[in-house]
Formats: structure tokens, C-alpha cells, sequence
């Protein structure tokens, strides 16, 4: 009877030692393996082409805001895994308000993650500060997936994540759209919501559309008057 006792006691042992490993496991970043992604990013929803450059725009009673995105030949090397710089700048009135680069890859199966972000924000024309700024691996930040490689209504996934500064999450909404906008009008698109876990106020659509390999048009969730929308492609050499 005895030696039942003992054996029960070193069940118990290494069941409580196999928990605490898994949960402690689950606390600790484990960066993803560089050997499952790939040089390019080619998602059809989401396609980085070295020197294409998006422009979009939206009008107000304020003034104008454009975005221009701009995809970079360079590399950005992220937990060992060379990422595609993409680079976001954000005017109003052409007064720069915002300048940020971004930093994506594509593994494998074709989901694109998102590795961070280095952030310049201005005030009247002038460096204000880097707020908004995270990479992935550095003060406990982590990747998140900015477009999966077959995306199904009902699918939610984090977009980034380093605590209390950048939660961002999307949901599927739907597919097959159709998104017309001043470049275009486009078929089979992909539907998003985009909210966040620590900024009440985000929440937006976004239309993802394989003609272009990237988004056309963001709008707010309760009012989609608000829209940001493409209003030019270019292909620089």
C-alpha cells in the first residue's frame, strides 16, 4: 500500500512539474523560427512590390489628408528574420503629421506578419516623439499577423501586440466585395474590422482587393462617410 502511495506521489510530481512548464512556456516570447519564412511577400490580398507607391486621400470641410506608402527594397533584420520596410507617411493640409516604418514578412503557408513599427510624430512641421513605436523581441513585444494566407469569415487575429501600447486585432467580415473608389473598382475583395484592446475610438473597415495586392479603402465602423480611399498606384525604378 504503501508503495501506491509513493507512486501516486510522483504522478503527482511530474504532472504539476509538466504544467508549470507548459504555462511558463506560454509566458515567455518564443520569436518565430526564421527558417519558415520566405524573401518575398506575395499574399494576394497584401503584396509588397519593391517600389510601388500607394497615394490615398480623403477630403473634409478641415482640409485634406493623404497617406503615401512607399515599398522599400531594404531589409530589416527582426529576430533573425530580414523583413520588407515599408515606409507610411501622413500629411494634412501637406503639413507631414506622421512618418512610419513598417516592417512585414511572409512565412511559408503565406501569412504575412507584422514585426513592428519606428514611428516619427510631428507637431506644426516639427519631431514631436516616437510614440507608437514597437518592435518585435524587444521589451516583450511580439508579432502579430497583418494578413493570413486564407482568411475565413469569423477569423480574429492580433495585428501586433506589446502590451498597453499596441493591441491591435482584426476580424474577417467578409469577402467577395466590391469596393469602388477614385482609382477603381474593384471585385473580390476582403473585408476587415479593425478595432484595438486599449484605443476605444479605433474602429474601422478595411478593403483588401487582389487587383491591387493591398488595401483601398479604410472607413470608420459608425460612419463610413469617413473614408480614406486609393486614389493612385505608381511603379518606381
Amino acid at each position: 500500500m504503501k508503495k501506491n502511495y509513493f507512486i501516486y506521489i510522483l504522478l503527482f510530481i511530474f504532472l504539476g512539474i509538466g504544467l508549470f512548464a507548459f504555462f511558463f512556456k506560454n509566458l515567455v516570447f518564443n520569436p518565430p523560427d526564421p527558417s519558415n519564412f520566405v524573401s518575398d511577400v506575395d499574399n494576394s490580398y497584401f503584396t509588397l512590390v519593391p517600389g510601388t507607391v500607394y497615394i490615398y486621400e480623403k477630403k473634409s470641410s478641415e482640409g485634406i489628408e493623404r497617406i503615401v506608402t512607399e515599398v522599400f527594397n531594404e531589409k530589416k533584420n527582426v529576430n533573425g528574420i530580414l523583413t520588407t520596410v515599408v515606409l507610411d507617411r501622413a500629411f494634412f493640409n501637406d503639413i507631414l503629421v506622421e512618418e512610419t516604418y513598417d516592417w512585414y514578412a511572409q512565412d511559408k503557408r503565406g501569412n504575412v506578419w507584422y514585426f513592428g513599427e519606428a514611428v516619427d510624430n510631428y507637431i506644426d512641421g516639427k519631431l514631436a516623439n516616437h510614440q507608437g513605436s514597437w518592435e518585435a523581441g524587444v521589451d516583450g513585444a511580439e508579432p502579430g499577423i497583418i494578413m493570413l494566407a486564407h482568411p475565413k469569415v469569423g477569423d480574429s487575429y492580433k495585428q501586433e501586440y506589446y502590451k498597453g501600447k499596441a493591441e491591435d486585432m482584426a476580424d474577417v467580415v467578409a469577402l467577395d466585395q466590391r469596393v469602388g473608389v477614385k482609382y477603381g473598382t474593384f471585385e473580390g475583395c476582403l473585408k476587415t474590422r479593425d478595432w484595438s484592446r486599449i484605443e476605444k475610438n479605433a474602429n474601422e473597415y478595411k478593403y483588401y482587393c487582389p487587383n491591387i495586392g493591398f488595401f483601398v479603402a479604410e472607413e470608420e465602423v459608425t460612419n463610413p462617410t469617413d473614408r480614406i480611399e486609393l486614389v493612385s498606384v505608381t511603379q518606381e525604378q
